[in-house]
């Protein structure tokens, strides 16, 4: 079981490097028409939890928040960083993706394209509800403001993420999606 724990660690460190590459490179932006970038930085938080369970996926979101917490603090682009410094809004949200994603994956993984794909959307729904919901807790934005932000970047983001989720799972995995199988997706 030693290797199994080493591999679970080794897991963690390069999707949470993944993470982090995502957002120092800004790879993990992709400009959208609301002026607001849509983020896919919590993929690999999603994938290691799917790969390898809710402890590592809440370590991979570990990174990931801290992360987001020391470049809002560090290096902001905008006005709205300063309310990333908070842990409540960049920490805690990215720590509860991979259990959630995870729980999903486990409950649906009979059906590994559709446990892929509602992993992947639940993942990201975690981390935008709950983002959002701590800035509209904290009053830094009014509530009526969130749901417009919610759909006009978390979906685009849910869709994205499954997509992401899905390809790079099953290629790993060797998933048959349709008539492709592993790598040949």
């Amino acid at each position: 079981m030693p290797q199994d724990r080493t591999r679970k660690i080794v897991v963690t460190g390069v999707l949470g490097a993944i993470a982090v590459l995502l957002g120092l490179t800004r790879l993990g932006f992709i400009p959208w028409f609301t002026g607001a970038s849509l983020t896919i930085m919590h993929v690999p938080v999603i994938i290691g939890a799917v790969l390898e369970g809710p402890l590592v996926g809440a370590g991979i979101g570990l990174i990931f928040g801290v992360f987001s917490m020391i470049q809002a603090a560090v290096a902001p682009t905008g006005p709205a960083d300063a309310w990333f410094t908070n842990p409540i809004i960049s920490v805690l949200p990215r720590i509860l993706i991979g259990p959630v994603a995870w729980l999903v994956w486990a409950g649906l993984k009979r059906w590994p394209v559709a446990g892929l794909i509602a992993a992947g959307i639940a993942g990201t729904l975690t981390n935008t509800i709950l983002v959002l919901g701590a800035i509209g807790l904290l009053g830094f934005l009014p509530w009526a403001a969130l749901g417009p932000i919610a759909i006009a970047n978390g979906l685009p983001e849910a869709g994205a993420a499954a997509l992401i989720t899905l390809v790079v799972v099953a290629a790993w995995q060797r998933f048959a999606v349709g008539k492709q199988r592993g790598a040949n997706i």
